[in-house]
């Protein structure tokens, strides 16, 4: 069967008030959205309970981290456990904001990874380059050892419940975008890595979206390549051309 078509919506530490929470949900519930891509939005924890319970049904929402650990004396985190608990079926892990600023690891990204996929959510799982790696042609050499830790520490079945989000760092938020060439080669090498690290079959059904200064103007390009499987969007997903970037599919 072909893979769904996934967009996602990072909001990151935004919106900074609840009313600016209710402009952006009331302009998605409003919305004609296509049916056949699966929406999910990644609120700032403080708004994913008021957030779920008031936008429309067929969008779902996630976390955007949570800990490796069930329960315990770690102040400030979110376990996974409790997040399924409140009706949360997805969480962001390893963005690179997440390894840059909070210096997490490719071994911490992927306990998180393997604890959520426990804890019974869905992974958004994150990869991807700085502009120095990139310019060095370690791209692909940094993607695979993200991966690797990851790949080492779950079983075939779980991976019904990642979607893979490349996303290269000197894109993020920059106004730089990969061009679909170059989002096509890694999209095409994590899906062949997945082959030979996993199996065929997990490659074959996994969904590798792409991050990275998304817009409405040139998801389209990126979105006729082969293995690009959607989106994970910044800035744009806190404006209205998020709805055209979800509806980039719908003939």
């Amino acid at each position: 069967m072909p893979r769904q078509f996934f967009v996602g919506g990072n909001f990151k530490m935004n919106p900074i008030s609840r009313a600016q929470k209710k402009v952006i949900v009331n302009e998605l519930n409003a919305a004609d959205l296509d049916p056949n891509t699966e929406v999910v939005i990644a609120p700032p924890s403080l708004y994913l309970l008021p957030l779920k319970d008031i936008v429309r049904s067929d969008i779902k929402v996630s976390a955007q981290n949570c800990y490796c650990k069930t329960s315990g004396a770690y102040t400030g985190e979110i376990s996974p456990v409790q997040l399924a608990d409140a009706g949360v079926p997805y969480v962001i892990i390893g963005h690179s904001e997440r390894r840059t600023l909070f210096h997490e690891t490719s071994e911490l990204v992927a306990q998180k990874t393997k604890a959520a996929l426990d804890g019974s959510l869905s992974v958004i799982l994150c990869v991807g380059e700085t502009l120095q790696e990139r310019e060095a042609e370690k791209t692909i050499q940094v993607v695979e050892n993200q991966l690797r830790a990851v790949v080492t520490l779950l079983n075939e079945s779980d991976w019904d419940r990642v979607v893979i989000a490349y996303e290269p760092v000197w894109a993020i938020g920059t106004g730089r975008v990969a061009t679909a060439a170059q989002a096509q080669e890694v999209h095409a090498y994590i899906r062949q890595y997945l082959s030979t690290a996993v199996s065929p079959a997990v490659s074959e059904n996994t969904r590798i979206i792409y991050g990275g200064s998304v817009t409405a103007t040139n998801c389209k390009e990126l979105s006729t390549q082969i293995d690009v499987d959607g989106f994970l969007v910044g800035g744009a997903s806190l404006k209205p051309e998020f709805v055209d970037i979800i509806n980039v599919k719908r003939n």
